[in-house]
């Protein structure tokens, strides 16, 4: 008798190992892989650039006399890059930014030219959105751009 009530614990201990190591080795969830899903309802509203950084190059802050906005509103967004403005359609979708797929500038000659021509090569396209606090960041191959909430 004893040795069947060793043989069944040791079958239940089996199957309890087995039962919990199949549950710790699982796979991670596509929204834990992807991130939190942003909305564009958190997007809405105005953000002023803090920095850029190009891929491959070091990080530039915001030249100090020179306003950079970027804001969102009905599927639609704009942003001040110094003396001009761009303006496009925008969507989110699975934590993805994409804007465009063209902006539309004028084009005055700013003092800051370069830096705007960086700020909206990094800007046009489809780029990953992070939220943390008042901060947002959009990051692609192209490059990150950081920006403060309004």
């Amino acid at each position: 008798m004893r040795h069947l009530f060793f043989s069944f614990s040791l079958v239940i201990l089996v199957a309890a190992l087995t039962a919990a190591c199949a549950q710790s080795v699982t796979s991670p969830s596509a929204a834990e892989v992807a991130g939190p899903a942003y909305t564009a309802a958190q997007l809405e509203g105005s953000w002023t650039l803090v920095s850029i950084e190009r891929a491959g190059e070091a990080k530039q802050n915001r030249p100090f006399d020179a306003v950079y906005t970027l804001s969102f509103s009905e599927g639609r967004m704009s942003t001040r890059v110094d003396c001009n403005t761009c303006g496009g359609s925008s969507s989110v979708n699975a934590g993805v930014l994409t804007a465009g797929p063209n902006l539309a500038c004028t084009r005055a000659a700013c003092s800051t030219m370069a830096f705007e021509n960086t700020y909206t090569s990094i800007l046009g396209g489809d780029s990953n959105i992070v939220v943390t606090g008042s901060t947002l960041t959009l990051s692609s191959p192209r490059g990150t751009l950081q920006f403060v909430r309004n």
